[in-house]
């Protein structure tokens, strides 16, 4: 589908089935650490506690969790203290991250997803370099048998700019990953409106009920065209996404300046370099009193001296000082 000459058409219909329509939305959490460089659990339990309270659902060891910095030990325990801190029966997404792990892929992805399953969490997939010179149908044969022992998985489109691992399937890929029963929607992390868009048309189209989760920080207005959301940047404040998604369903036109808000934020916290935008987060809820530290984990790329000063101002236009 070409979308230079019918995106606006495309844009008008998908803006009119959504209208009062409630997204579903996750904040990918964000990992804090004590004065000593610790795993600071209490406040991560927390932030868990709080974004679920707000009406959100938590996604653990994405790349916002410092997913790719964590070795399989400390992925577990991440594991552990989200269900520790939801109880026993809500829900929640986890990666699998296996970049740079030798073995059989289906093993290790299945291995990933077992350790999230046991603890009643749903598995997402990140992807691997090795993904780089596979034809489309390798991607969609391996995503077939690893899905196969699950109710339910989620896949994961990552663009380059937040990790070298990630890539941006071609729509061959996408049609054949909708194609998969076990495989219950994708985050698309394009940064790309276009290219959201099309996926949109295509579940239209092939699948209804698959979800994509939109990963576009520097546009979260996508949930006005029929995307759900799984951000880092309702990591930074999941009560006003929470707040956002209810006037967006009642119809409520303040949506709109809350939504510019967080947009703003996401301007700010997304800037280059994108992967530092886990340092904004870490300087943001410190600010608020969240987290002991805004340290973000030692191998992440900082921010400059004064984040704290544009980071207040972000947190000012949202009514917190």
């Amino acid at each position: 589908m070409q979308l230079k000459n019918s995106s606006m058409n495309l844009e008008d219909r998908l803006l009119k089935r959504t209208l009062g329509r409630k997204p579903e939305g996750m904040a990918a959490c964000l990992l804090p650490f004590e004065e000593d460089g610790s795993i600071a659990r209490d406040a991560f339990q927390t932030a868990i506690q709080r974004t679920e309270e707000v009406g959100l659902k938590c996604a653990v060891n994405m790349d916002t969790g410092y997913a790719n910095y964590l070795s399989n030990d400390e992925r577990a325990k991440v594991l552990d203290w989200t269900r520790e801190a939801l109880g026993a029966d809500r829900p929640f997404v986890a990666g699998v991250f296996v970049e740079g792990v030798d073995g059989d892929l289906i093993d290790l992805y299945r291995r990933g997803a077992d350790t999230i399953v046991e603890r009643g969490g749903t598995p997402i997939l990140f992807q691997t370099t090795r993904f780089h010179d596979w034809e489309g149908d390798e991607i969609i044969e391996l995503y077939t048998k690893v899905c196969e022992p699950y109710e339910a998985v989620l896949g994961f489109e990552l663009g380059q700019m937040f990790a070298p691992n990630g890539m941006i399937y071609s729509e061959e890929v996408i049609r054949g990953l909708m194609g998969i029963p076990a495989l219950k929607g994708i985050k698309h992390s394009s940064l790309s409106r276009e290219e959201e868009l099309k996926r949109l048309a295509l579940r239209d189209e092939v699948r209804p009920d698959f979800r994509i989760y939109t990963g576009n920080d520097l546009g979260i207005d996508m949930i006005e065209y029929g995307s759900d959301y799984l951000l880092g940047l309702a990591a930074f404040c999941p009560e006003k996404f929470a707040e956002r998604d209810r006037l967006w369903a009642t119809n409520d036109a303040e949506y709109f300046e809350l939504n510019d808000a967080l947009q703003y934020l996401g301007n700010v916290g997304f800037r280059e370099s994108v992967p530092a935008y886990k340092h904004s987060c870490a300087v943001f809820q410190n600010l608020l009193g969240r987290i002991p530290t805004s340290e973000p984990h030692k191998l992440c790329p900082r921010r400059p001296d004064w984040e704290g000063a544009i980071m207040k101002d972000c947190a000012k236009r949202l009514g917190y000082f």
